[in-house]
C-alpha cells in the first residue's frame, strides 16, 4: 500500500500505515510494516551557501550541537512586542520541495547547486502512552544535519542510505516541525569521492515518515535459506527495548506450513534453524513469495519473502542447485523521461518493466545503494540484483574515516537487502584502481561482508589491462578474494578501434571463476542515424553490440552480463553540445522512451540464451 500523502496526514492526530522502506541492523526492519505518519509532501527550504542557517561568523553563535538559539533550525517567529527581534529568515514564506525529491530538478536556479538547503515540515501528531517513536528519512545526500522542534537528533554522512533518530518523549502533543540541513557538498575523503559519472542530486530524495512501535518491539530478523542449503530456514530476531529478554516470538510462514515458537536471551535475540522441505523456491521464472509473520505479545510484523540459493562451483553460477546464466541490464536510480531521482513506485516499476521486456533476469543496481522499494519489486517481478556500494574510482584508501564510511554503507545495504530473495551480489565497488592501500581497503570490505551475510556473492567491478598482441588480460589481485570474475570493458568506444575491428581481441583470465562483463557499451543518439562507422549514432551502437557479443562469446566460463546501460541518465561530466547535453548517452532507450537499435540486439541475444538455460522462459 502506498504511503499516505501528506496532505492526508497532516492536521490529523493519529499514525498511518505506508510503503517499504530502507532499513539496517540499527535501524528499524521493515519499518513501514509498522503504523507511520508520512511525511512526504511540500517541504519550505532556505537556500544557504555561506551557512548563515548554522553558524554565525560575526558573533560566534550558532552552537553546532544546536544547544543554543540562533540558527535556521529554530525555526523562529518575531514576537508580538513593539519592537520584534530581527529575524532574517521565514520558513513559512518560503518556496517550497516536493519531497521526496531532489532540489535540482525542482529549480532551474538548482540545476548545478551545491552547497546547503534547509528544509522545513510542519506536522500534527498526537504520541501515544506506552509507544516509542522513530523518525525515518529513506536518504539524503550527502551530509544531513536533523533537528525536531528546535533541538538536534544527530548528523549523518552518505547519501543513499537510511536515517533513523528515536523521538519519544521528544514530540509535541498538537504541533511539531523537523528541519534538515542537507548538504551535498563533494569531498575527497567521502565516499563516493569527488568525481562521478553521475548527477550529484541534493535534498531528501527518498520517503521520510514518523514510526510508531511498543515499548519492546521487534527491531530486526532475518528470516532465509541456510547457505546452500533448499531445506533449511534459518534466522534470527532481535527484540529492542527494557522487556526484550526471555520474550516468545511466534514465526509463522502458514502457506509452508511452519509454526515456531522462538525464545529470545539475554541480548533479546532469538535465532533459529528450522527444517523447510516443502518450500517453493523464488527463481525469475517463479518469483514465489510467502506471507511471513513474527508476533511478539500484541505486535504483529509481516513481510513478503522468498526463499532461493546461489552460489558457484566451478565457473558456473547455481540457482536453486542449477546452472544460471544472468541476462542483465545496468541502472540508475533515476527516471529518464522526468527529471530528477526516481521519486516513488511507479517510476522503479517502469525501469524493471524494461529490463523484462528487453529479456532480462538480472539487473546491476549501481553505482550506491537503491531504494528498498526497487528490492521488493525486483522480489515480485523475478529479477536477480547485484547491489552496489559507492566506492567508485579513486577513493582516499588510507583515510581510516573514509574506510570506515565505506564499511558502514556496506553494513546499511546488507542489512536493508538481507531478505530480499532477488539480491544475489553485493559488491563492494566499481573500477578502482590498482594499488597495495587499495587492495587493503577492498578486501577488507569482502571480509566484512562475508562476515554479514555469507549467502550471497561477494564481487566487485575489475580492473584490466590490454598488452599490444590485443590481448586483454585480468589479473588484478582484488578477483582471489571474490566469487565472480567481473570486469567491465568498452572495446569499440574508448579503446579498440572500430565496433568492427574488436572481435580480434582475446581475454587472459587468471581466475577460474564465473566471468561476469559488468560494464560495455557506447553512446548513441536516439534518432540520429548514419552507417556503422558513425560515432554517437544508433548504428554504431547497433554495431558495437553485435561485436561485442561475437567478442565476449569466446570466454571460456562466461555466466552472464550487465551492459551500460538501461536508459540515459544525466550527469555533469558529459558535455557534446550535440550528442550529449549533459546526459551519458549508453542507454538502450533514450531520455525520452524510444528504443534504440541496439536494444533489439541484446534482446535477441537474451532470447538464446534464455532457450539455452531456461527453456526459452
Amino acid at each position: 500500500m502506498k504511503m499516505l500523502l501528506l496532505a492526508l496526514a497532516l492536521g490529523v492526530a493519529g499514525i498511518f500505515t505506508g510503503p517499504a522502506a530502507q532499513a539496517q541492523t540499527s535501524l528499524i526492519q521493515n519499518a513501514p510494516a509498522r503504523r507511520v505518519l508520512s511525511l512526504n509532501g511540500s517541504w519550505n527550504y532556505i537556500i544557504d551557501p555561506y551557512e548563515n542557517g548554522f553558524y554565525d561568523y560575526r558573533r560566534e553563535a550558532f552552537d553546532k550541537s544546536a544547544t543554543g538559539k540562533g540558527g535556521y533550525y529554530d525555526n523562529a517567529k518575531p514576537s508580538t512586542a513593539q519592537e520584534p527581534e530581527l529575524i532574517e529568515y521565514d520558513f513559512d514564506h518560503s518556496a517550497a520541495l516536493q519531497i521526496p525529491g531532489d532540489w535540482n530538478s525542482q529549480d532551474p536556479k538548482l540545476l548545478y547547486y551545491e552547497g546547503t538547503i534547509w528544509l522545513k515540515k510542519s506536522f500534527k501528531i498526537t504520541p501515544t502512552a506506552g509507544k516509542r517513536y522513530f523518525i525515518y528519512f529513506g536518504a539524503i545526500n550527502y551530509e544531513s544535519h536533523i533537528y525536531l522542534n528546535g533541538k538536534k537528533l544527530g548528523m549523518h554522512q552518505g547519501g543513499f542510505t537510511p536515517i533513523q533518530y528515536e523521538v519519544t518523549g521528544k514530540l509535541n502533543s498538537g504541533d511539531n516541525f523537523v528541519v534538515v540541513k542537507a548538504d551535498n557538498t563533494r569531498h575527497l575523503d567521502a565516499v563516493p569521492t569527488i568525481n562521478t559519472d553521475w548527477w550529484n542530486y541534493g535534498g531528501i530524495t527518498r520517503d521520510v515518515y514518523i514510526a510508531e512501535a511498543p515499548e519492546t518491539f521487534i527491531v530486526d530478523y532475518k528470516v532465509q535459506l541456510a547457505k546452500d542449503n533448499m531445506s533449511q530456514l534459518a534466522g534470527y530476531v532481535q527484540l529492542d527495548g527494557t522487556g526484550k529478554t526471555g520474550q516468545s516470538v511466534t514465526l509463522n510462514i502458514a502457506e509452508a506450513g511452519i509454526k515456531q515458537i522462538l525464545k529470545t536471551d539475554g541480548d533479546g535475540r532469538a535465532t533459529f534453524s528450522i527444517p523447510a522441505k516443502k518450500l517453493k523456491l523464488w527463481s525469475p521464472q517463479s518469483p514465489k513469495l510467502y506471507a511471513v509473520s513474527l508476533t511478539n505479545g500484541s505486535e504483529t510484523v509481516q513481510d513478503k519473502i522468498g526463499f532461493r540459493t546461489i552460489q558457484t562451483k566451478g565457473q558456473d553460477i547455481l540457482l536453486n542447485g542449477k546452472s544460471a546464466f544472468m541476462r542483465g541490464i545496468s541502472i540508475h536510480d533515476e527516471n529518464p523521461l522526468i527529471p530528477g531521482r526516481a521519486r516513488g513506485e511507479g517510476d522503479l516499476r517502469m525501469l524493471l518493466t524494461w529490463a523484462k521486456e528487453l529479456g532480462c533476469n538480472y539487473v546491476r543496481l549501481a553505482h550506491y545503494p537503491h531504494n528498498e522499494a526497487m528490492l521488493r519489486l525486483a522480489d515480485e517481478m523475478g529479477l536477480l540484483v547485484w547491489a552496489e556500494v559507492p566506492v567508485y574510482w579513486t577513493i582516499a584508501w588510507q583515510n581510516p574515516a573514509t574506510y570506515q564510511n565505506a564499511e558502514t554503507q556496506l553494513s546499511d545495504l546488507i542489512s536493508m537487502g538481507k531478505n530480499r530473495a532477488s539480491i544475489v551480489v553485493w559488491s563492494v565497488g566499481n573500477e578502482t584502481p590498482l594499488s597495495d592501500p587499495r587492495l587493503t581497503f577492498m578486501t577488507n570490505l569482502v571480509k566484512k561482508a562475508r562476515a554479514l551475510d555469507d549467502t550471497r556473492l561477494i564481487a566487485a567491478a575489475l580492473e584490466l589491462h590490454r598488452t599490444p598482441d590485443n590481448v586483454i588480460h585480468v589479473d588484478d589481485p582484488l578477483g582471489e578474494f571474490l566469487d565472480l570474475t567481473s570486469f567491465n570493458e568498452y572495446a569499440g568506444w574508448y579503446w579498440g578501434g572500430k565496433p568492427s575491428e574488436i572481435t580480434k581481441y582475446t581475454f587472459d583470465i587468471k581466475y577460474s571463476k564465473p566471468v561476469f562483463i559488468s560494464e560495455f557499451g557506447g553512446d548513441a543518439l536516439a534518432g540520429y542515424h548514419g552507417d556503422a562507422e558513425t560515432r554517437w549514432s544508433e548504428e554504431y551502437q547497433e554495431s558495437l553490440y553485435q561485436n561485442q557479443l561475437k567478442m565476449l562469446g569466446t570466454i571460456k566460463g562466461l555466466r552472464g552480463m550487465t551492459p551500460w546501460i538501461l536508459a540515459d541518465f544525466r550527469a555533469t561530466r558529459r558535455q557534446h553540445p550535440v550528442y550529449q547535453n549533459g546526459f551519458n548517452r549508453k542507454g538502450l532507450i533514450s531520455s525520452t522512451g524510444v528504443k534504440k537499435k541496439a536494444f533489439y540486439v541484446l534482446q535477441e541475444y537474451y532470447r538464446q540464451q534464455a532457450a539455452k538455460y531456461d527453456g526459452g522462459k
